[in-house]
């Protein structure tokens, strides 16, 4: 199956947190394709997309970060309008729920690539390309 690893980092709420584990990442030539910050008062989580993701968890490890992976899926959506309804639209008819998702735009601007995260991974997968939408290769996302 097409899925797409990503990486979880778990950070204190603290000036230059961010900064470190980008520093992190840079110093072991590792290159972030997508990201995510959700926060609350005391921590964050900084979820990513990157070139190599067994290093970055090593390397952030190393350094002391809580790190965690995850399979999540990457689908290519016409950069228009409705593009993402559609998507949704048949994960909804199948009773697939989004639990949370993320974008970034391709280096065309014709397309944008939507990160999401299901209830049902295998079977979401199943559901969009049957329904006609191109679930990405982690191969494929990384090296964008």
């Amino acid at each position: 199956m097409n899925k797409v690893e990503q990486i979880s980092i778990f950070l204190e709420n603290k000036p230059g947190g961010l900064e470190f584990v980008t520093r992190v990442l840079r110093d072991a030539g590792i290159n972030i394709r997508a990201l995510s910050l959700a926060d609350t008062s005391d921590f964050g989580v900084l979820r990513l997309i990157v070139n190599d993701a067994e290093k970055a968890k090593q390397v952030l490890k190393e350094n002391g970060f809580t790190v965690g992976r995850t399979s999540v899926v990457a689908v290519l959506v016409p950069d228009r309008p409705g593009g993402l309804h559609s998507i949704l639209e048949a994960l909804s008819k199948e009773s697939i729920n989004v639990e949370y998702m993320y974008a970034y735009v391709e280096r065309s601007g014709e397309h944008a690539i939507i990160i999401f995260r299901f209830n049902a991974t295998d079977r979401a997968i199943e559901i969009l390309t049957k329904s006609g939408f191109t679930v990405l290769p982690g191969e494929k996302v990384y090296s964008l």
